[in-house]
């Protein structure tokens, strides 16, 4: 299997669709060749009145995955993206995963973001967790898709690898707070060493997030961090770093318990 060639977009979304799909497109061109590219939570609108999250929900048809489609063919790249899609009478936070052809994949995410006195409950309809986890395939690698909140609950990452991901890819909206900086930090750490698995962290740059997107390899070093600005980042995974690691921990052969929705 040939090396992964990784592109990933930190910045801080409005609540101007067509100039978040202007400043996405910016971004996009200092990439150069990638196999994949990870663009945050809520890439398409956001505004941090969930009152107003209707404003910004659009269909999966719609113009922000259009307009995904639209760049994956230009790299000839995989896209994955969260954002707020309208379904009839419901929103959903999604992630889309597109390639030139199309939608190839969505996760519709599971564990809604009722914490730290937010409600995102109020307005958004969760997953089903008993749904199939989404694993998108990308020259022979299996990229496992979850998002943000999902990160503080362990077992959807065992899941997903479970279903052969060896790359975790985690779009996120990490919104600012006390310990939020060292929660992001070590939870994203974790998830990789845990399952011995690259991850791949995709956030909002400040105001509206932390920042830090990040690169962990498999045995849970830091390959590549942001600090809290608007940055795009690159980066290469090698699938004999996961061989290697399982070969040395091979915590997964050895655990004795699996992961079942409730």
């Amino acid at each position: 299997m040939e090396n992964l060639s990784v592109g990933l977009v930190q910045f801080s979304p409005s609540d101007d669709a067509a100039d978040n799909r202007e400043v996405l497109r910016d971004a996009l061109s200092h990439l150069d060749e990638v196999d994949l590219i990870v663009l945050p939570e809520y890439s398409a609108w956001f505004h941090k009145d969930t009152e107003r999250w209707q404003d910004g929900a659009e269909p999966i048809d719609g113009p922000f995955v259009n307009f995904i489609i639209e760049q994956s063919r230009d790299f000839s790249a995989t896209i994955l993206a969260g954002l707020l899609v309208s379904n009839g009478t419901s929103i959903t936070n999604t992630v889309v995963a597109v390639n030139g052809h199309g939608v190839i994949g969505r996760y519709d995410k599971v564990h809604l973001y009722d914490a730290f006195g937010s409600l995102e409950s109020s307005v958004i309809t969760a997953g089903d967790p008993a749904e199939p986890p989404l694993i998108v395939e990308v020259n022979g690698w299996a990229i496992g898709v979850q998002t943000c909140y999902d990160l503080r609950f362990p077992e959807v990452s065992r899941r997903l690898v479970d279903a052969g991901a060896t790359v975790l890819a985690i779009p996120a909206d990490w919104v600012p707070g006390p310990h939020k900086s060292e929660h992001w930090q070590t939870l994203v750490r974790a998830r990789a060493i845990e399952n011995v698995a690259w991850v791949i962290a995709a956030n909002h740059a400040e105001s509206s997030g932390i920042g830090e997107s990040m690169v962990i390899d498999p045995l849970g070093e830091v390959i590549i961090e942001a600090s809290t600005g608007e940055i795009v980042l690159d980066v290469v995974l090698d699938p004999d770093a996961v061989l290697a690691a399982r070969r040395s921990n091979p915590a997964l052969r050895n655990r004795r318990y699996g992961v079942a929705p409730l």
